[in-house]
């Protein structure tokens, strides 16, 4: 449901559907929770305002495609709808899209990784970085210039559409323990 602006304010679940389909005879005679409350009001509704869920479960169009699995199953949702930063709907993501891209192969995955992500957004060359994928588990192995870059490589890679993981063999020289400090010359006296 949306209000005047067009942001979404709540959302007609199969869940909230089914609880007015049986019906407040089928909650029991007595409430012993909110909770309980709040299925009696939406048993006994009779608009889409009534019967929502509300405040609506959403999702980013820039939040990872793991992080709306891990929301969906975390919930118990079956389709999350996609807002931007105003609160209009640009889209609805169901369990559906989201296993098509756990379902992508794991050579599909490595070439666009290799390519995309570890030559193109992080400039590294083609032999720099071993890259395997075994369902859909990134494993990067190789020497980056730091700790820092090698982090930021994995949290690149946990994005990439069809990565279930990212595991880092990366390694990287010791930081220089002189790094960061500063020396000060005693004042002369006098």
């Amino acid at each position: 449901m949306l209000d005047e602006e067009d942001r979404l304010v709540g959302v007609v679940s199969e869940a909230d559907l089914l609880l007015k389909e049986v019906g407040q005879g089928a909650l029991g005679g007595y409430v012993i929770s909110t909770g309980r409350r709040g299925e009696r009001a939406k048993a006994a509704g009779f608009t889409a305002a009534d019967l929502m869920s509300s405040p609506a479960l959403t999702i980013g169009p820039d939040d990872s495609v793991s992080s709306a699995a891990r929301l969906m199953h975390d919930r118990h949702v079956k389709r999350l709808p996609v807002v931007d930063d105003e609160g209009r709907v640009v889209g609805i993501l169901s369990r559906v899209d989201v296993l098509s891209v756990f379902a992508r192969p794991d050579g599909e995955i490595r070439d666009e990784v290799t390519k995309n992500i570890i030559q193109g957004d992080f400039a590294l060359g083609p032999n720099q970085i071993n890259v395997t994928v075994r369902s859909g588990v990134v494993t990067v192995s190789g020497q980056v210039e730091s700790r820092a870059f090698a982090r930021d490589l994995i949290n690149a890679l946990k994005h990439a559409e069809g990565v279930v993981g990212a595991r880092s063999r990366l390694s990287y020289p010791a930081p220089d323990p002189s790094e960061g400090i500063v020396h000060l010359r005693p004042r002369p006296s006098g």
